[in-house]
């Protein structure tokens, strides 16, 4: 099975990584003098024949057919005693877990953790949203979150998961070693049972009239509040 990349810089950058083979790229005769593009067979096709293969107009004139997204497995995400993973629990929105990966490989994390089911997975639109990111960052598939969560603690990794209520101000933990930082679905947060397996839980401050973040923003501010609080240790 394969599937359709759309964008300059998803196809750009699944070209970058390597990690799965591109059996045949489309573009537009402006989007095929990409500099990157050097080398590469590119068959030119109008901009309406590329939105038909893409499925979708914000292609930007470039396509790629494929191979299925490789997923690392849990236990690779855990190699690093001392990585910093981001685990998401149940994001439905393609868009959040681009957003989310972008960020998350942007700051050096060593993967990102999602469900199995009930959950966005690594689509065209979501390696869109990630800029391509999702084409260098280890993602995992996890039949359950808690039981993953339980795993990370037995190899030495610290749980911490977002959320408003009950929750410790984020900057006060080190974040030293090996930490899972835990993001919950859009709207409902974490499952009660995620929740419990982490070890602990902690929010961002909120002064305005509105009472969260969108789950990618709220990802982004921890993310980069644990990189500057482990940079700084």
């Amino acid at each position: 099975m394969t599937e359709v990349l759309y964008g300059r810089n998803p196809v750009h950058e699944a070209l970058r990584a390597g990690r799965r083979r591109l059996t045949e790229v489309s573009a537009t005769k402006t989007a095929a003098k990409e500099p990157w593009l050097k080398g590469v067979r590119v068959r030119i096709e109008p901009a309406e024949r590329i939105a038909k293969l893409a499925g979708s107009e914000a292609h930007q004139g470039i396509c790629a057919v494929a191979e299925p997204y490789p997923y690392s497995g849990p236990a690779e995400i855990l190699q690093r005693a001392d990585g910093l993973i981001v685990a998401l629990d149940e994001i439905q929105d393609p868009q959040n877990l681009g957003a989310i990966a972008r960020t998350a490989e942007c700051a050096g994390a060593a993967g990102l953790v999602i469900c199995e089911r009930r959950a966005a997975h690594v689509t065209p639109a979501a390696v869109k949203a990630s800029a391509g990111a999702t084409e260098h960052l280890r993602i995992a598939r996890a039949p359950n979150m808690a039981d993953f969560l339980g795993q990370a603690k037995e190899a030495g990794f610290w749980c911490y998961g977002a959320a408003a209520e009950g929750a410790a101000p984020y900057l006060r933990p080190d974040y030293s070693g090996g930490v899972v930082l835990v993001i919950g679905a859009e709207g409902r947060g974490l499952r009660p049972r995620v929740a419990a397996a982490c070890d602990e839980l902690v929010a961002l401050p909120l002064h305005g009239r509105i009472g969260s973040l969108n789950a990618s923003a709220a990802a982004a501010a921890l993310l980069y509040g644990i990189l500057q609080r482990r940079e700084s240790a």
